[in-house]
């Protein structure tokens, strides 16, 4: 006599992070209705723009489509080959960032030579930059795991290549970009678990390295002062961190409605860029600038889990690079919007995924696809360990 067992089958297992996915989706989403929101006045207003009131808009929209299109073959690509190509990828960011400072293929705006003109857009290789820092943190830490106790071994080497690449971006220059890619470097060194006394003693050398960088810019000092009372000198050293001020005030709980701005009529400076963040709490409140926050702090919670899986799995490289990511947007995001509600001093940084800006939108597109490489391979392994 045969018996018939059921046997009870398990729901397949899904192959990518669906809530990582939604969480990019929602700010990419938002960052396309926001930039044009901010931009529509100045747009309509400029020569520029040919005095087209969607100008912003359609560019930003290509460079979304662009991004996308970079993210889905930068996740066809094996983690590993990521770490093969690391050191040179590094050097061909470093190599960019000297290009941008030759007279006559370096493209100044604003005082600052940040740009490469390829004719149809303007690339700017510090923000290739932090893609590459990742990358080459993560692997330096890997292959200098077994001399993390060693300071001359271990940190120094690593202490030379930042301090060239933050004095390349200090001549363009990029106090924001410096900042983050040193966030990169030290947090990829701290959690590939070098020595502890070293970064207590950076905790102490930092600070001091970060004052005398700010008492020798003039330009930086100004920030600094204009900072600390904005409306000593509203006209002047503080006005875009007043009218910044003015936004959020404006906004309260729920905002004065999707393109009601004020502040974004030619009274807040880089409205669709650096300060979006004002524009978004002007018109959508307090309530949407928390979500945002939200949206952020589950893209970086999602991009540690990633690399805590990837670390159970001894994949070491890929926990690296999965938690670097996440330390850069967190950063980045943090910083942009602590500038936009006067909590820090404005470093031309801007919010990752929302603002206006080719170069930017394109390569946190390319971040976003490597960190989802990262989960897709964790998963497959595992389940190759289940069965």
């Amino acid at each position: 006599m045969v018996s018939l067992v059921k046997t009870r089958t398990r729901p397949p297992q899904a192959q990518y992070d669906e809530l990582l996915i939604w969480v990019l989706i929602g700010l990419l989403a938002l960052g396309l209705i926001m930039v044009y929101s901010a931009s529509i006045a100045t747009a309509e207003a400029s020569k520029f723009t040919g005095y087209q009131p969607t100008y912003y808009l359609l560019r930003h929209g290509v460079f979304i489509a662009v991004g996308l299109l970079a993210g889905l073959f930068a996740f066809q690509v094996p983690v590993q080959i990521w770490q093969n190509y690391a050191p040179y990828l590094f050097l061909a960011g470093a190599a960019l960032l000297v290009l941008v400072l030759v007279p006559g293929i370096g493209r100044e705006v604003n005082g600052s030579r940040r740009w490469l003109s390829l004719f149809v857009v303007n690339l700017q290789p510090s923000e290739l930059m932090k893609l590459f820092a990742v990358l080459y943190a993560a692997d330096y830490t890997v292959r200098k795991g077994k001399v993390g106790h060693l300071f001359r071994k271990a940190f120094v080497p690593m202490f030379a290549v930042m301090a060239l690449v933050g004095s390349l971006l200090l001549l363009e220059p990029d106090m924001g970009a410096f900042v983050v890619i040193c966030a990169i470097a030290l947090c990829t060194l701290w959690l590939g678990g070098f020595n502890i006394r070293v970064f207590a003693g950076l905790l102490v050398a930092l600070p001091l390295a970060f004052a005398a960088l700010i008492l020798s810019s003039p330009y930086r000092m100004q920030r600094v002062i204009g900072f600390m009372d904005p409306w000593a000198d509203p006209y002047g050293k503080g006005y875009q961190l007043s009218h910044a001020l003015i936004a959020f005030g404006r906004g309260e709980w729920f905002g004065v409605g999707l393109g009601a701005s004020v502040e974004k009529l030619f009274y807040l400076p880089e409205a669709h860029t650096d300060f979006l963040m004002a524009v978004i709490a002007e018109e959508l409140g307090l309530v949407c600038v928390a979500a945002v926050i939200v949206l952020f702090a589950l893209l970086v919670m999602r991009a540690f889990q990633i690399g805590r899986h990837a670390a159970f799995l001894e994949r070491n490289f890929s926990a690296l690079v999965a938690q670097g990511i996440g330390v850069w947007l967190g950063v980045q995001a943090m910083i942009n919007i602590g500038v936009n509600m006067g909590v820090l001093p404005t470093k031309g940084l801007t919010l990752p995924f929302l603002s206006f800006g080719g170069s930017g939108v394109v390569v946190n597109c390319i971040a976003a696809a490597v960190l989802l490489r990262v989960d897709y391979e964790n998963r497959r392994i595992a389940r190759g360990m289940a069965v």
